[in-house]
């Protein structure tokens, strides 16, 4: 019988997390009830590790992020608990100058769509070198120097040039790579990236994601990666945390979660996935339903209304938290019972 807790716990070594977030619920009030877009989670993030975070659209992944740097509109946003902890203050209950001093410093975030992201009114020489300006003093030139240097990091061709354009003279891909400039130009302690690169094709891709390892591998960056692409999670992520309706269904050290999936949701996110090492079958496997309306949610496990293995306690009581081993846990009955 494997160890149960009803209280989840960020996994890893807290002595070494440089984030940490306990028992976080975000909720929005809105007209007549409560969402709960994010509903106890937990976890962290080490030095130099990247952990990656999967789920459907609407499960949660992008509000937990958004929480973490105080980018969640309060009201109608909420707390009702939870604590994110970065070098030794909780982030939510700090004064606003004193997050505004870490946001875009130590603390930085790619978001999911640059087209909003970027101002439109400002040239991207601006909104870059205003970073480093605010953040680490640096002077007119020698903000302007680093922000070109950074723009060529990232891909952008004839940077001296380009970067005095404004955002809607790039193309969705190249407004995307002055996000991760930008993001990256202060070498954060925590970068986190939303979907980083959604815009861009696939071998751009693969320069971003390097781009964003060497700069973990000469600071020691913590990296939070939301995406839905399990390839990425698979090829750059070293722990993976799985999100259904608000809150995590598994966790666990990447290869160990992908060879040994534990919940039901994670199997069929990873059935769905195109693989090139087993014959094609025509078609791909999909999850049955939608994701539960968070306003209203179902008793009991969300996933039950989806789930293939579901039973009469599913509908009603809500699973706790099954350790696998020390890294690896998951939410579920079966895991519970040890099926």
């Amino acid at each position: 019988m494997r160890d149960t807790t009803t209280e989840p716990s960020p996994t890893g070594d807290a002595a070494e997390a440089v984030l940490t977030i306990r028992d976080l619920r975000t909720f929005f009030q809105t007209d007549g009830h409560v969402v709960k877009a994010v509903d106890g989670v937990s976890f962290s993030v080490r030095r130099g590790e990247t952990l990656g975070v999967v789920g459907e659209s609407g499960s949660g992944k992008s509000v937990a992020c958004l929480s973490a740097l105080r980018l969640v509109p309060s009201p109608p946003a909420f707390h009702p608990s939870g604590e994110i902890r970065f070098q030794g203050r909780d982030l939510l209950r700090l004064p606003e100058p004193e997050i505004e001093a870490l946001r875009g410093n130590r603390l930085a975030m790619i978001f999911q769509d640059p087209m909003t992201s970027l101002n439109p009114y400002l040239r991207v020489a601006r909104q870059l070198t205003e970073v480093l300006e605010v953040h680490q003093g640096a002077t007119p030139a020698a903000a302007r120097r680093e922000a070109i240097a950074m723009l060529e990091r990232v891909g952008i061709p004839d940077a001296g040039r380009r970067i005095d354009q404004y955002p809607h003279q790039f193309s969705g891909g190249m407004r995307q790579r002055v996000m991760i400039a930008m993001a990256l130009l202060c070498q954060p302690e925590v970068l986190l990236a939303d979907e980083p690169t959604t815009a861009l094709d696939v071998t751009v891709q693969a320069q971003i994601l390097e781009l964003i390892a060497e700069l973990q591998a000469s600071l020691g960056t913590a990296v939070v990666l939301v995406t839905h692409d399990l390839g990425v999670v698979a090829g750059t992520a070293d722990r993976v945390v799985v999100m259904y309706a608000g809150r995590i269904v598994e966790e666990g050290p990447t290869g160990e979660l992908f060879a040994n999936p534990q919940h039901p949701y994670t199997r069929g996110l990873l059935a769905s996935m195109p693989r090139i090492d087993t014959p094609p079958t025509g078609h791909l496997e999909a999850i049955a339903g939608l994701p539960p309306d968070l306003g209203h949610l179902p008793t009991g496990c969300a996933f039950h209304p989806r789930c293939p293995l579901a039973s009469d306690r599913c509908r009603h009581e809500e699973p706790p938290v099954v350790a696998i081993s020390a890294t690896h846990r998951a939410a579920c009955f079966e895991v519970e019972a040890g099926g």
